[in-house]
């Protein structure tokens, strides 16, 4: 019998400035723990089981040419040659990371879904493969490369030859497709093959006095509906004023004693806060009223990914700051839950003896 733990990190993307750019992992984890037995006569060949405790337990599919991770495993496995999943496989999934509130929980199964078919098929790809998968599925850089490879993450999209581009434009349902149910283990045999190098990525210094505090409303927001809202062009004034804050901001978090001045201002954002405002209530005043000089402690103040999350980085004060974004919400029907979290290592295998 084979068994192992993949442990994937949850993930904020933005922090503010850098839109489709940096993403941070934080201490809520995925964990699936898999076993994989040779079939015997007391224990004759099965499909895949899958069980599923924690967050989202009631709206995730427990068929896995249904569920997502699954599915992304299959996908890496039949990448390389590989048709089925293993007779006897079982896994349980233990989730700590809410779904639909910009904490990356998709991201999070998607890799947890890489490393999974990784894994099964003993394949021993190195991290950048591993990363070109995940981006086929989840076609923005930052979420996945975060919880990847852990900590404070810049990444990007590279400029591929046309066939290259073509071949990581393909549709997600030609990646990914809807098994029908009466799909038979010969049905989409031969997924698209990802080119080289999608993305690229580099980790940021990162102050360790510095944790996260996530202010989680209690409704969910879909990453669809969020992008939704945001136009098509920008003008030169707001994504120049992007640019300096997301230049002064990487340097700045790695800094020790950290700038709760400096940190604040570059925070800011004009490219999707500002658009998103509809859709999350209490968003404009949370993060314009929650200051360094109102809340000391504080460092800086965000949407976390799509939302609705906020995303307060600090040094302390963490239970002022959260109560105060709680009544600010609260004037606005909604309710909270907030935690303070520690920025987490990429995601890891722990194989059994």
């Amino acid at each position: 019998m084979r068994s192992f733990t993949i442990r994937v990190p949850a993930t904020s993307a933005n922090i503010g400035p850098g839109f489709d750019v940096v993403g941070l992992s934080l201490s809520l984890h995925l964990t699936l723990t898999v076993t994989v037995e040779q079939p015997n006569a007391a224990s004759p060949a099965r499909p895949p089981k899958i069980t599923y405790s924690g967050e989202g337990a009631d709206e995730v599919p427990l068929d896995a040419y249904k569920n997502l991770t699954t599915r992304v495993a299959l996908y890496v496995l039949r990448c390389h040659g590989i048709a089925k999943f293993p007779a006897n496989l079982t896994i349980h999934c233990d989730n700590e990371i809410p779904f639909g509130r910009g904490l990356g929980s998709s991201g999070a199964a998607v890799i947890a879904g890489v490393i999974l078919g990784n894994e099964l098929g003993e394949l021993n790809l190195p991290v950048e493969r591993l990363l070109d998968f995940a981006l086929m599925v989840e076609r923005h850089p930052d979420n996945v490369t975060a919880a990847l490879v852990g900590g404070f993450v810049g990444s990007y999209l590279r400029e591929l030859d046309q066939a290259a581009t073509e071949a990581a434009s393909v549709p997600l349902s030609e990646v990914l497709p809807e098994y029908p149910p009466d799909a038979g283990e010969e049905w989409g045999l031969n997924p698209p093959q990802p080119p080289l190098g999608i993305g690229h990525f580099v980790r940021f210094g990162w102050s360790e006095s510095i944790k996260a505090l996530a202010i989680i409303p209690r409704f969910e927001l879909s990453t669809a509906k969020a992008r939704g809202v945001l136009p098509q062009e920008y003008s030169r004034k707001d994504l120049v004023f992007n640019l300096q804050r997301l230049a002064v901001l990487t340097t700045a978090l790695a800094q020790n004693p950290p700038d709760p001045e400096l940190i604040y201002e570059a925070m800011k954002d004009r490219v999707h806060q500002p658009y998103r405002k509809t859709l999350i209530p209490g968003l404009p005043e949370v993060t314009n009223n929650i200051t360094p000089s109102t809340h000391p402690g504080l460092l800086g103040i965000c949407l976390s990914g799509a939302g609705p999350t906020i995303l307060a980085l600090a040094t302390g004060g963490f239970e002022a700051i959260a109560e105060d974004a709680r009544a600010i919400f609260l004037t606005h029907g909604i309710e909270v839950d907030w935690k303070v979290l520690e920025i987490a290592g990429g995601s890891v295998v722990q194989k059994s003896d």
